[in-house]
Order: structure tokens, then sequence, then C-alpha cells
């Protein structure tokens, strides 16, 4: 499977990570997966709220932990949002019991640690690192693209842009 690696940003807030989520909104569609990976308090609940506002979902956002999946309905023309915790699943048997796929061409579907369960659900996803460093709270955000749906010319260079343009901040 192909894989292309966009780099790194660092984040100095929750609103600039929530920024950055809105801003990755615009660059997925219906049928999106993006999976994420992180230590507790990495800031993937407050990515995944910036996610929701860019999609224009009914909220609010938070970690459904203790529910394993939400649905997020769209309030606008554009994708619902399947927010999925998978941190007290053991196997892709537990995450293929929930029926994910059935909504997933309809949806963006995101993964909280789903790294090592959640990648067969389709044939390309967004892998995303988050990093917290406890001395300044800063986030850093690596993402890895994987599969063909990111390997256009179109879609490297959008999440190339952004990357750049928080790395700026």
């Amino acid at each position: 499977m192909t894989r292309f690696r966009t780099g790194a940003v660092t984040l100095a807030t929750p609103e600039d990570t929530q920024a950055f989520g809105r801003a990755l909104a615009t660059l997925l569609r219906a049928g999106d997966l993006v999976i994420l990976t992180g230590d507790l308090g990495a800031g993937k609940t407050t990515l995944t709220q910036g996610i929701g506002a860019g999609l224009n979902v009914r909220g609010p956002i938070t970690s459904p932990t203790f529910v394993i999946a939400r649905v997020h309905p769209t309030l606008a023309a554009g994708p619902a949002l399947v927010h999925v915790d998978a941190y007290r699943l053991g196997s892709f048997a537990e995450l293929d019991d929930m029926d994910l796929d059935a909504d997933i061409a309809d949806s963006v579907t995101l993964v909280e640690w789903g790294e090592g369960l959640a990648e067969d659900l389709t044939d390309s996803h967004l892998a995303i690192r988050m990093t917290a460093d406890p001395a300044t709270e800063t986030r850093r955000v690596e993402i890895t693209a994987v599969g063909d749906r990111w390997q256009t010319t179109g879609s490297r260079s959008a999440l190339q842009a952004l990357m750049s343009e928080d790395d700026a901040s």
C-alpha cells in the first residue's frame, strides 16, 4: 500500500489544534477514514472537535470512551462524522462487529486509538499521530497518508499546504 508522510506541525494551544482540525476537514469527504494515535491528553478529541466544526456536524464532540462510537449528523450538505474510541477494543473483530463499514461510505469516520485496529476498514486512510509536550502543552501532529485516495497530486499538495500553513504559526 502506498504511503506518503506529510511532515509534522507543532500546535501551541487547544484553539490551534481545533483550527488545524477545521482546516483538515476541508480536505475530507464521505468515505474518508482518519486514524488518530496518541497518549492520553495528546489532543485527539480536541482535534476531532475541530474536524466536526469544519464538517458542520451536530455536536458537542466529546470523547466516546464509554459508548465507543457516536454519529454526528451533518447540519449542512456534507458528510456526517462517525467518531469512534477504540481504546477498550481488543481486536479488529470487535471493531468490525460495530458495523462501521455500513456508515463509512457516507461519512467521515474518525477512530481514536485506532492504530493496529482500524486500517482494514478501507483501502485508504490518514494516520495522524499526536504527541503532547507536558512542559509547554504544545501538540506535535504528524500525518501519514495511506492508499490511493491520498496519492493524487491534488491530495498531496493540499496536505502539504495544510502542514506548511500551520507550521508557520
